[in-house]
């Protein structure tokens, strides 16, 4: 009985100590996180929170190991920051897009039909001062410690099982999305709804939904979209960029040390940026393979793109006038975006 009782008690203390430090031989910190994620696997899976943890690993000669769960394992593959925040998980990764409930100016770190494209959203970020503006929202906001980590090139605009050209065939559309694009859709006469990423492809095999956006050609070869929907849509006016997110508890940052969390910071920065060259490469060849594969690949008619970002446009003044954060960084971006701008003459190259 005795022993028995001593088994409980150790079985307990080392479930506890799953997250905790222990010190190794040279005296430095080991550590063994937990991340949460909202995805089932894929490129997104492979390329972001697999590759970070590999990168930490490495750059810390495995004194950091983090154990990537997939969606749903550890919470709402859809809350991930709340598994995170309420310490279930000690980080996450995530679209930040998914709050934009609790406070719409996450889609303006996330990406949205009015964003600018990824390069721009990357110098944004890391030399304009976006990457700053995001720290500073999530911690006062949301009570994490947030950096970016991957980042998706423009997306295909739908895997439809109808044709999508004109603004008419947008009308009764059930469109599955998430974030902004839920309601911005719905203004253009699409009927949305929304779902774990798990559900998408039964959903579109079964004809719950007409069609669905997800992520980039690259990206949207592995889930099979292609075998349960004829035409795939582009260009993806409704997210022309993505950043992904990389939130950590803030015990769990608290406990590293100042040289850990550079080190940390330094992994993310690194997949973003491996993340953006691999899927602009892979992207480039995905659209034929798609037609290899008998589905018809359809340009949308200009009307349509153009009352996107219109109808973006309008929105995202909406929720400037009447959310301070989504003001602030609106402004900041088009700041950043009038320079970019100014500053492309010097790169427009005469073809004589």
């Amino acid at each position: 009985m005795k022993l028995s009782f001593v088994k409980k008690v150790l079985g307990v203390t080392a479930a506890l100590c799953i997250a905790a430090s222990t010190v190794n031989a040279a005296g430095s910190p080991e550590y063994r996180f937990k991340m949460a994620t909202g995805w089932p696997g894929g490129p997104i899976m492979d390329e972001g929170p697999k590759a970070f943890a590999k990168k930490v690993e490495e750059l810390s000669n495995g004194r950091i190991q983090i154990q990537v769960f997939p969606g749903g394992a550890l919470g709402n593959p859809q809350k991930v920051s709340e598994t995170v925040k309420n310490g279930i998980a000690d980080m996450g990764h995530l679209w930040m897009g998914h709050d934009w409930g609790r406070d719409t100016t996450t889609v303006l770190f996330a990406g949205y039909a009015g964003s600018f494209d990824s390069e721009v959203m990357l110098h944004w970020l890391y030399q304009g001062g976006g990457y700053e503006l995001q720290r500073e929202f999530r911690e006062k906001e949301f009570g994490l410690v947030s950096m970016p980590l991957f980042i998706r090139t423009p997306e295909v605009f739908l895997h439809s099982r109808k044709p999508v050209r004109t603004l008419a065939d947008m009308q009764g559309l059930k469109l599955r999305t998430v974030g902004a694009w839920l309601d911005l859709a719905k203004q253009l006469g699409a009927a949305t709804v929304t779902s774990p990423a798990a559900d998408v492809y039964t959903m579109l095999e079964r004809g719950v939904i007409d069609a669905t956006e997800w992520g980039t050609p690259y990206e949207n070869v592995s889930p099979g979209f292609n075998k349960v929907s004829k035409y795939v849509i582009v260009p993806g006016v409704h997210q022309p960029t993505a950043p992904f997110e990389l939130v950590i508890n803030h015990k769990t940052w608290d406990k590293l040390s100042a040289e850990d969390q550079q080190m940390i910071e330094y992994a993310a920065r690194l997949v973003t940026l491996d993340s953006w060259l691999k899927l602009g490469y892979e992207d480039a060849k995905a659209l034929k393979w798609f037609e290899e594969q008998g589905n018809e690949v359809i340009e949308l008619d200009p009307e349509v793109q153009q009352a996107v970002l219109k109808t973006a446009q309008k929105w995202g003044a909406s929720q400037a006038a009447e959310n301070d954060w989504f003001k602030r960084v609106m402004e900041h971006q088009a700041a950043f975006e009038t320079v970019w701008r100014k500053g492309q003459r010097s790169r427009k190259l005469s073809n004589q």
